[in-house]
C-alpha cells in the first residue's frame, strides 16, 4: 500500500455513477412497483451498496481503510436505463473515489441479481467517478513568481562540524511548490546574525523567508526570540499546524517554539532544525501557506 502517513486529514468527497440497462418496461414497473419476486430491488440494493463503501478496502488491495461518515445512494430512472449514484464523504488521509465507485457497482449487481429472473437482457455499464474533491489536489496555490530565502541558524553547521540536511529538504520541498529559491546561507544562533539576515533579505526583495533550526529550548536556540520582535502581525495558526501534525508523529513537537508572521508583505516563517522536523513542517503546511500571497494581491496570484 502506498505510504500516506505524511498527509493531512481534509474532508474528502467522492461521487460516483453507474448505469443498469433493462430489456423492457415490464421490467421497470416491476422494479417501481415493488413486485420483484426477490424483494424490493431499490432497497435490497442500496443496503448492499452501503455495506460496500464501508468494505472497500477488504476487496481492493491497495486501498487504506478509512471511515465512511456520509454514504448516499440515488437512483433515477430514465426510460430502460436505472442511474445509480453514490456519494461518499470522509476527513481522512486518502480519498474516496474508490469506495464510491466500488458501491455503485455492488448496487448495479445487487439490482441485476433480484432482476435476472424477470428479465434476462440486463445490462451493467458506465461505472465511473462524476466528480472527487479534497486534499492537496485541491489546492489551486503556486509558489509561482514567489521567490524564497532559507537561513539555516546552527553553531555546529556554520563552524563544519555537522552537514547541513534540513534546509536542503526545505528547498527540494520549495522547489516542489514551484517557489524560486534566491539565497540559501548557514549562520550561527546568534539574534544579531539572524535579525540582520532578515533585514537584508525584506530590503532585497525576498517575499518567503524560511529558517530552519533554533526552535528548541537550548540555551543556544534564540530564532523565535530574535524573529518575534521584527514581525508586524504573528500568524499562530502556523505554528499550531505545525505542532499539531507533529504530534501525531512524535511527542516532543509540543517542545518545538515554531513561529510564523509577517514583516510588510514578506512571510517569515521558522521551523525545527531536524531534518525530520523540518521535512514535516513543510509537508503541514505547504501548499495551504502559499494562499497568503493571493489574499496580499487581492485574490490574484
Amino acid at each position: 500500500m502506498v505510504n500516506i502517513t505524511h498527509k493531512n486529514n481534509t474532508l474528502r468527497k467522492a461521487l460516483a455513477e453507474a448505469v443498469l440497462s433493462v430489456s423492457s418496461q415490464e421490467t421497470i414497473d416491476a422494479i417501481v412497483n415493488n413486485t420483484v419476486p426477490k424483494g424490493n430491488v431499490f432497497e435490497m440494493s442500496k443496503t448492499a451498496g452501503l455495506f460496500a463503501a464501508k468494505k472497500t478496502s477488504d476487496m481492493i488491495p491497495d486501498c487504506h481503510p478509512l471511515p465512511v461518515e456520509y454514504a448516499s445512494i440515488q437512483f433515477e430512472i430514465r426510460n430502460l436505463e436505472v442511474y445509480i449514484t453514490s456519494e461518499i464523504h470522509t476527513i481522512y488521509k486518502t480519498g474516496v473515489e474508490v469506495e464510491a465507485m466500488h458501491s455503485a457497482s455492488v448496487v448495479a449487481l445487487t439490482m441485476y441479481d433480484m432482476l435476472k429472473p424477470i428479465d434476462k437482457n440486463i445490462e451493467i455499464r458506465n461505472i465511473r467517478l462524476i466528480e472527487k474533491k479534497g486534499g492537496k489536489s485541491d489546492l489551486k496555490d503556486s509558489g509561482e513568481r514567489i521567490n524564497a530565502s532559507v537561513i539555516v541558524c546552527s553553531d555546529s553547521i556554520f563552524a563544519g562540524k555537522k552537514e547541513d540536511k534540513a534546509g536542503k529538504a526545505i528547498i527540494s520541498s520549495l522547489e516542489k511548490n514551484s517557489v524560486t529559491i534566491n539565497d540559501y546561507v548557514i549562520i550561527p544562533d546568534e539574534i544579531s546574525e539572524i535579525q540582520n539576515k532578515i533585514k537584508f533579505d525584506i530590503e532585497n526583495g525576498i517575499s518567503l523567508i524560511m529558517i530552519t533550526g533554533g526552535t528548541g529550548l537550548s540555551k543556544r536556540d534564540v530564532t523565535p526570540e530574535a524573529v518575534r520582535p521584527l514581525l508586524d502581525r504573528e500568524i499562530p495558526g502556523v505554528a499550531e499546524a505545525i505542532r499539531s501534525y507533529g504530534q501525531l508523529r512524535t511527542p516532543y513537537s509540543m517542545l518545538s517554539r515554531s513561529v510564523a508572521g509577517m514583516i510588510g508583505d514578506t512571510l517569515v516563517i521558522a521551523l525545527p532544525g531536524s531534518t525530520k522536523g523540518a521535512e514535516e513542517s513543510m509537508d503541514a503546511i505547504f501548499p495551504g501557506i502559499l494562499h497568503i500571497y493571493k489574499i496580499l494581491n487581492g485574490g490574484k496570484h
